[in-house]
């Protein structure tokens, strides 16, 4: 059975929140180099979008103190919730306030997902080895 390590999980969902501001900034600056200026813009925003819903939700699944295992998974599906919310509303917005170039937008959008799931599989215990079973000679406790 494996255990949360709670401090662990708080630095990967900070590190997943900087690994997407940092795709954030290269797309927006390839964008910018192919596209223009609206482009390199546009691609602030669709990166943006998805790096404040990510630390809206890693504040809200991580902020409070620790509590029950019932309330961990509580919160992570009303930070999903939020996190979806905080998408949406903020895709209305600026697509209803700014004329973008949708392409780099989303494209950005969708390659922050990238660092999201690359940091996930990262920390499967089975693909980043790290041991889930006691040494050979130890008793697994």
């Amino acid at each position: 059975m494996l255990a949360i390590d709670l401090p662990r999980a708080r630095r990967l969902a900070l590190r997943v929140v900087l690994g997407q501001a940092a795709v954030t900034v290269i797309a927006a600056l390839c964008a910018l180099g192919v596209g223009g200026e609206r482009a390199g813009v546009s691609a602030l925003l669709g990166g943006g979008i998805a790096v404040v819903s990510s630390l809206a939700m890693a504040g809200l699944v991580f902020g409070g103190g620790a509590g029950s295992a019932a309330r961990a998974l509580g919160m992570f599906y009303i930070g999903e919730a939020v996190k979806l919310l905080i998408v949406v509303v903020l895709f209305v917005v600026v697509l209803s306030v700014l004329k973008v170039a949708p392409l780099a937008m989303f494209a950005t959008f969708a390659a922050t997902f990238l660092v999201y799931w690359i940091a996930l599989l990262s920390a499967l215990p089975g693909l980043s080895g790290a041991r889930t079973t006691a040494p050979r000679g130890q008793v697994d406790r």
